[in-house]
């Protein structure tokens, strides 16, 4: 089993590979920072600001990280901090949640979050619960990171999103950013947090530039875990996303914004607690909800937020019912063709609203 999974990792290795020369960019043009080397400059300044923390996963030292993520970080700070484990996630997660109730700050990668089911007792049942069931007297300061939902042609098991399951579970925070100052102020807001954070990233953004201001590029910036922001305003109707699926939404409300629509577009940045607050304040103002995500309908974020809409003050401003956008209910094909046709495009969103607002 071990051999096999060395070779499926090398495949994936070689994919990841691809992605990155298609995706990357230098670190700073101008005021512009990918999301990769946003995360590594971060993590770069959280290592040196706290001694206390360390990271550890698969290839995270001599190899640079899986996706070049920890790039640099090794060599700057020897293996006593940045620490390479064997293909053993239950082992190296269980050794990363020891090190948190013993006072460090352990940072976690995983290679991508579908390996996380190996170790899913570490996270949940050690590291979510600990503090509740010691009464307040042990705290877990852990943050679990990696690549989270689709990538490219890496097929089913490869291809999850994990908002909802982590998402249910009382004890953990779970965060999740779309551009690169989501990822900076994020990552640092975890490692600082007393909580176990899970932080879903997205492979495909790692190589994405954004424009970086010089307030965000501080070195005490973070993001207030459990707030969203309005990435674009509007008056006819809210969509509300995370991560990758916010970058379609803001596609979306550009081309229907062409036609008169103006779609108000909330980045949820936080899974857990979630931001129900501003999800209602738009929902008053617009009067109409699409909510649009990566992972499957049934139990997921989308479904979340309708109930909590439907619970809440927000349910009889609402014009029309809810629409939530969403990956296929199905496994991820490998197919490119399929693929694409799983995961919700442009065009998915646009013909939501259109639906939602019957034009």
């Amino acid at each position: 089993m071990a051999s096999l999974r060395s070779v499926l990792r090398c495949g994936r290795n070689r994919v990841s590979g691809l992605l990155r020369r298609d995706f990357h960019r230098t670190a700073v043009v101008g005021l512009q920072m990918t999301v990769r080397d946003a995360l590594n400059q971060a993590l770069d300044e959280e290592l040196e600001r706290d001694e206390r923390v360390f990271m550890l996963g698969e290839e995270v030292a001599q190899y640079d990280g899986a996706y070049k993520v920890s790039r640099g970080l090794w060599k700057k700070y020897g293996d006593k901090r940045i620490i390479d484990t064997p293909i053993s996630e239950m082992g190296f997660t269980g050794i990363a949640v020891g090190a948190a109730m013993a006072g460090l700050r352990p940072i976690c990668e995983f290679m991508t979050f579908n390996f996380s089911m190996q170790a899913i007792d570490q996270v949940v049942n050690s590291a979510a619960k600990t503090y509740y069931m010691s009464s307040g007297l042990v705290p877990v300061p852990i943050v679990f990171r990696g690549p989270n939902g689709a990538s490219a042609g890496v097929a089913a098991q490869h291809s999850q999103c994990f908002a909802a399951w982590y998402g249910h579970c009382p004890g953990l925070k779970v965060v999740s950013p779309w551009n690169s100052e989501d990822a900076r102020g994020l990552i640092k807001a975890s490692i600082r947090d007393d909580n176990p954070v899970v932080m879903l990233e997205s492979e495909l953004m790692y190589g994405v530039p954004f424009e970086m201001s010089e307030e965000v590029l501080s070195k005490d910036f973070v993001i207030p875990i459990g707030k969203a922001k309005i990435e674009r305003p509007g008056s006819h109707l809210t969509l509300v996303s995370l991560s990758r699926s916010v970058g379609h939404c803001l596609e979306a409300a550009t081309v229907l914004a062409k036609e008169g629509v103006e779609c108000e577009v909330v980045n949820l940045r936080t899974i857990r607690p979630m931001d129900i607050e501003s999800i209602e304040t738009s929902v008053m103002k617009t009067n109409h909800l699409v909510t649009v995500e990566g992972g499957w309908p049934q139990f997921g974020v989308g479904a979340e937020i309708c109930a909590k809409i439907m619970e809440g003050p927000a349910f009889n401003y609402l014009d029309s019912p809810i629409i939530r956008v969403t990956g296929a209910d199905v496994p991820m094909p490998y197919a490119k063709t399929l693929e694409e046709n799983c995961i919700p495009q442009v065009k998915d969103i646009i013909f939501a609203v259109k639906k939602t607002l019957n034009v």
